[in-house]
């Protein structure tokens, strides 16, 4: 039956279906990530991985002319970028967002944990320069045996500073089993403000201005996008070309382009319109989830871990760049979230989610260590020393996996924890302070936090969990009513079975 359900849907739900779980796309993402590691350095496959990496491709009448390498990052990353600026538009409006106050304490656990970690790297960097062979104010880069200035070397302060959400999800949906649903709600929340942090540091600190006219051009491409999609029939070949434009436009402005795909989302209406049952920034982010997850991302990572390494030995472990990064992101990134949660929650007068505490998002915390994405992106536009760059990705690598490592072995503890503490109260009869991620129930998925709101967009389930919910509801439903169809028929048995009296000796049965 289920066979037969499929085919008739066709292929496209299958592939959405596959995009929408973060298991799958997180572990697709990763093996791109190692093929491209592994294809660089490969004798048999540098040559032909190189040479199509730099192949040129231009457009004409443009400034415009990259690698397929850089197209992957500046191009086909545009469409992970829209993504996020549409989610982020629907989380703004009704999501997770919408109220301050409510997501509190993930939104400064976000801030929290993107101030850490460069300060453990600036640190890491200085006692190298300080200590290391190199000299007084210089490191060694063990892959050529280079020297380069601490100053440069502490220009990649911003690479561990991002998380990646695929891979922070993929981490959750693998070893979180038998967790509450509002651990994912707060490392959505907050994964979510650290994308929007991150863009507004790229933005900032990576982006040359050119001439100003060019930002003009991208005021037009926004407002007419505006006016597009929000349009009763959007003309489906006006907005491509628009955000065509627009792209173009942030590239000529020294603005790195990407940022045309979030600057577009954050213009798409977030509320129904024209009659429509869900807002067109959640469609839309669904129907690109396929595109951004299998395609974009994959080869993303595919170019961006494909570094080729003189030669790739355990001393490349030493290198002060790839040391430095691992600190940050293995021990950066938790520290600086559960320092923020705790002072937000015993100074500051905030709450956790209901049924958690400070310690318990200690495993959560430690899968926001996983860079990869904007990493990635970052240390690419932070180095223009090519060693440097490379031992950068090489670092986000290395301390992304020690992080997804870290995190997968405490989840799997903490949900076999919550699961034995779920039972014995279900034991005692006291009833669960909260249903696990195996009982898929929205509101502990869209979660409780600080004063108590919940909110949630359906964006936050897939398919096969929201049938899961939908039938177990349905479950639910069916067995209560049948209960309270058997309590009735018990309560008239008695009335039906009653034997009718008899009458007393010289009276008259009353007649009916």
């Amino acid at each position: 039956m289920m066979a037969n359900s499929v085919m008739k849907q066709g292929p496209w739900a299958a592939i959405r279906r596959l995009a929408a779980s973060d298991r799958v796309s997180g572990l697709i993402m990763l093996g791109f990530a190692l093929v491209g590691l592994v294809a660089a350095n490969l004798p048999m496959t540098y040559h032909l991985f190189e040479s199509i990496a730099e192949t040129q491709i231009g457009i004409p009448y443009t400034n415009i002319d990259l690698p397929i390498g850089h197209w992957a990052q500046d191009g086909l990353l545009t469409i992970f970028f829209l993504t996020v600026g549409l989610e982020l538009k629907q989380e703004l409006t009704t999501g997770s967002l919408a109220n301050p106050k409510a997501a509190a304490v993930p939104m400064l656990c976000a801030a929290g944990g993107m101030l850490m970690p460069p300060i453990l790297f600036v640190i890491v960097a200085a006692l190298f320069s300080q200590y290391g062979p190199g000299g007084v104010g210089n490191v060694v880069l063990p892959s050529t045996g280079s020297i380069v200035p601490f100053g440069e070397m502490a220009h990649g302060w911003a690479v561990p500073t991002a998380t990646d959400i695929a891979f922070s999800l993929a981490v959750l949906a693998l070893f979180a089993k038998g967790l509450p649903g509002s651990i994912r709600a707060f490392l959505m929340t907050l994964a979510t403000v650290d994308d929007l942090l991150a863009i507004i540091l790229i933005a900032v600190f990576f982006s040359s201005l050119n001439d100003w006219y060019w930002f003009l051009g991208i005021a037009a491409c926004t407002a007419v996008w505006t006016v597009l999609v929000r349009m009763k029939r959007v003309p489906w070949i006006a907005v491509g070309v628009v955000g065509i434009l627009a792209w173009v436009m942030m590239f000529e402005a020294g603005v790195h382009p990407t940022l045309a795909g979030v600057l577009v989302g954050l213009f798409t209406p977030s509320r129904e319109m024209h009659g429509e049952a869900t807002p067109r920034a959640e469609r839309y982010a669904s129907k690109l989830q396929p595109f951004s997850a299998l395609l974009a991302l994959p080869i993303f990572a595919l170019f961006a871990t494909g570094v080729h390494f003189a030669e790739l030995t355990p001393e490349l472990m030493l290198s002060p760049v790839v040391i430095a990064l691992i600190v940050a992101l293995v021990v950066g990134k938790p520290l600086g979230i559960i320092a923020t949660a705790w002072v937000a929650t015993h100074l500051g007068g905030l709450n956790m989610p209901k049924g958690l505490k400070v310690w318990d998002m200690i495993p959560t915390a430690c899968a926001c260590g996983i860079g990869f994405t904007v990493s990635f992106l970052i240390a690419s536009l932070a180095y223009s020393n090519a060693e440097l760059s490379a031992e950068a990705r090489f670092g986000v690598l290395v301390g992304s996996l020690i992080s997804a490592l870290i995190a997968g072995i405490l989840l799997s503890r903490q949900s076999k924890r919550f699961a034995l503490e779920t039972s014995v109260k279900m034991v005692h009869g006291q009833g669960a302070d909260h249903e696990t991620d195996t009982g898929h129930v929205i509101e502990e998925h869209a979660g409780t936090l600080a004063d108590g709101t919940q909110s949630v967009t359906m964006d936050a389930f897939t398919p096969e969990e929201i049938a899961e919910m939908r039938a177990k509801r349905q479950r639910q439903a069916e067995q209560s009513g049948r209960a309270s169809n058997t309590i009735k028929e018990i309560i008239r048995w008695p009335r039906s079975r009653r034997r009718p009296r008899k009458p007393k000796p010289g009276r008259t049965p009353k007649r009916h």
